[in-house]
């Protein structure tokens, strides 16, 4: 019963983790030229994201199982349409495409999504427990070593270069 309640926990704390991530990538939309888009693609799965930290079991509510269904399609053909664009395009490391760090996102968002959605018939405990601890890691870790690394910066456009 311990090891329940333990993991419960930090199911709560890995999506409060990831509402603060989608908030703030949301945030730093403010000087991107098609920012209107990418704040609402962030601020749904952090709303989403909230409740489930605030209150596990709304994953079996309707209308928050059809909100999260149609985002995450949404994201899976965003992701399918940057990917496409990153092959077709791209000369070096994704990360320097601002269409490479857009797919991440989305792809970070499904994942996420996904692991919600499943939440609502399996208490996550296990592998799906140690994924949601890896994937909440990885935007931060992926930012700080974006925010060290000084050469990656200095390809970005201008408009990326004043968010950090």
């Amino acid at each position: 019963m311990a090891g329940d309640s333990l993991a419960r926990r930090l199911w709560q704390l890995c999506n409060l983790l990831m509402a603060t991530f989608f908030g703030l990538a949301a945030a730093v939309q403010v000087n991107d030229p098609d920012a209107g888009l990418w704040v609402v693609i962030y601020l749904v799965p952090a709303a989403l994201t909230l409740l489930v930290g605030l209150n596990p079991s709304v994953t079996e509510n309707a209308v928050w199982r059809s909100l999260c269904d149609l985002h995450s399609a949404g994201c899976i053909f965003g992701t399918i349409a940057l990917a496409c664009s990153l092959v077709e395009y791209t000369q070096g490391n994704i990360l320097h495409e601002e269409e490479g760090r857009e797919l991440f996102g989305l792809v970070i968002i499904t994942i996420w999504m996904s692991l919600c959605r499943s939440s609502a018939k399996n208490p996550l405990g296990g592998i799906h427990l140690t994924a949601a601890v890896l994937v909440v890691l990885f935007p931060f870790v992926s930012w700080l070593y974006i925010y060290v690394n000084k050469e990656m910066r200095e390809s970005w456009p201008t408009h990326c270069k004043t968010v950090i």
